[in-house]
């Protein structure tokens, strides 16, 4: 019984102590953004798979813009075949994220991205999507 107190306080202090609470901060931020760098390694590679040079600085401001949900397998994909998945990326970023207006533009440059990715790539991601979405549209001062 002894051993599990001091096995106790001493989780206690490790929680209290912010030497500790730093050190795992650090660890933990070290993981996600070696997590997030895989992902960008594998963001260029899907980009340079399409004949496309990645603006670096653009692609990790719309990775970052994305939030964790990069981290998600579902989210983190983009489903051309779906057209509520569509509708919703047309609502949701490119009318409310990048301040267009409806209109058959948006649906064409959405059906144009989704051609260049190609349909035999079946998982496209995200955030390269919306990159694409972005240089195409000429929106790019957003994410500046």
């Amino acid at each position: 019984m002894g051993f599990i107190k001091k096995r106790l306080s001493f989780v206690l202090f490790l929680t209290k102590n912010d030497f500790w609470s730093s050190f795992f901060h650090h660890i933990n931020s070290f993981y996600i953004m070696s997590k997030f760098n895989e992902l960008m390694a594998d963001y260029k590679a899907q980009l340079s798979g399409i004949g496309v040079t990645a603006d670096e600085v653009l692609l990790t401001a719309v990775a970052k813009g994305l939030g964790p949900s990069i981290y998600n397998k579902d989210s983190a994909m983009v489903s051309c075949s779906d057209s509520a998945e569509r509708e919703r990326l047309k609502a949701n970023f490119l009318i409310k994220k990048l301040g267009m207006t409806d209109s058959a533009e948006l649906d064409a440059a959405i059906e144009d991205v989704c051609n260049q990715v190609g349909s035999s790539v079946r998982n496209k991601y995200r955030p390269v999507f919306y990159y694409l979405l972005v240089k195409k549209l000429g929106k790019e001062s957003v994410y500046a």
